[in-house]
């Protein structure tokens, strides 16, 4: 690290030899600072290390062989301890990439590493503070590329009012990425989330969760599960590229639950969309849904599937499959088209071009090109229309203008042969 423009400021307000202890028998003590005011920077302590050493060695007496032998056998650190500094890193330019404040900050000279306890400052991004931090200590390398925090992390982001929880941050400016992890905890109006680690990309206002991420929205009321879940922040958008489980709440039970590999949640307009074995579990009436890709609308509680669907009424035995669909949640009616397969228990069937099903009047009403097939009596019915309930066999076919229903009886040896 390099001080703006070259300097740097050593303010002593008391001095007194007592406190930092030299392992070596040469000294019995160097120096300590109190009510020190360092606003400095770290690749200037090793001179003033060395210097304090020159300036400030007592009792020095002659080593003995052994003495010498143990000390060259043995590590020495030799620590300055100061009180009341204010750490600072700036970029090429002069601009500041950091300010951490504390009440005491100690140097290192072998690992050429600087400490400060329960430090607080700033993040700079551009010059323009990013994020204000506070945590238990701070660790600061000698190359000034980064800056690390331990124990009890609080990180705002004042400009959104994003605060990051934890037991670890790592602050890399030259990568505009800040790294919290280690019980992660995420708040804002918007969202909120537990994981293992959160990255922060600072500049593309983009934030990735991995590890056990649970995210919970207040609107819609929802909550997502995965292990790795992308937050667009500026795009209020959540993009899930791994499995993924959202459930729907309302008045804090769940509604709707829904899967797949891949996911994208929009939370302006409260949109939700399921990729890749997408699947959609409905409490009421029990009804479960399955494309490719569904597009999940919670504000109008609408789905909506243009890709082959599949949607199964567990308490009526029946599964449709058709081309596309969607279903009105509320009024619990579903509109398929294209290839419409109506399947019941009893493997009875019922073929069509478009399928109306309202699921709470248990109401089947088909147009186009339609063949109603059943077991038991076989029957083949072929007609334009066809209305009734598919469970019970109780279906009505009818033809269009001109045209007349065909009914087919198909004797029993014969359904035997085929």
């Amino acid at each position: 690290m390099n001080y703006q423009k070259g300097r740097k400021k050593l303010r002593e307000n008391e001095t007194k030899p007592s406190g930092i202890k030299q392992s070596s028998p040469q000294f019995c003590s160097l120096l300590s600072f109190n009510s020190l005011k360092l606003k400095a920077n770290w690749y200037y302590l090793p001179l003033i290390f060395l210097l304090i050493i020159g300036l400030v060695a007592c009792g020095r007496s002659t080593p003995t062989a052994s003495q010498s032998n143990d000390a060259d056998s043995s590590s020495q650190e030799s620590n300055l301890t100061f009180f009341d500094v204010t750490l600072e890193q700036a970029d090429e330019v002069g601009r500041p990439l950091w300010r951490v404040q504390s009440k005491k900050a100690t140097y290192t000279q072998e690992k050429q590493i600087g400490k400060a306890e329960n430090p607080y400052g700033e993040l700079y991004q551009d010059g323009k503070a990013i994020y204000q931090i506070k945590a238990s200590q701070a660790e600061i390398k000698q190359d000034g590329k980064q800056l690390f925090l331990q124990g009890n992390i609080v990180a705002t982001d004042p400009s959104n009012g994003i605060i990051l929880r934890g037991n670890e941050l790592e602050w890399r400016p030259e990568e505009d990425l800040l790294i919290v992890r280690n019980q992660l905890k995420g708040t804002h109006k918007q969202l909120q989330a537990v994981a293992q680690e959160a990255r922060v990309k600072t500049r593309e206002q983009r934030m990735e969760f991995s590890g056990g991420v649970v995210a919970t929205s207040a609107d819609p009321q929802m909550q997502l599960r995965t292990e790795h879940l992308i937050w667009q922040i500026q795009e209020e958008k959540l993009i899930g590229d791994r499995p993924i489980q959202i459930d729907r709440y309302n008045n804090n039970q769940i509604t709707d639950r829904g899967r797949g590999d891949a996911a994208e949640v929009n939370l302006k307009t409260k949109i939700a969309t399921i990729k890749k074995n997408g699947q959609l579990d409905i409490a009421d009436p029990p009804t479960q849904i399955t494309s490719d890709v569904m597009t999940w609308d919670m504000n109008a509680e609408k789905v909506t599937a243009n890709s082959p669907v599949r949607i199964v009424q567990s308490a009526e035995n029946v599964t449709v499959t058709a081309n596309q669909g969607e279903m009105k949640i509320p009024q619990k009616i579903v509109n398929v088209t294209g290839n419409v397969n109506a399947i019941g228990q009893r493997q009875q069937t019922l073929r069509s071009n478009r399928l109306t099903w309202y699921l709470d009047k248990k109401l089947l009403e088909a147009q186009g090109n339609i063949v109603y097939r059943q077991i038991d009596p076989p029957l083949n019915f072929t007609g334009d229309t066809a209305v009734g309930n598919l469970e019970t066999e109780n279906i009505v076919v009818r033809g269009g203008t001109g045209n007349r229903v065909v009914t087919e009886i198909i004797p029993q040896n014969a359904l035997i042969r085929n």
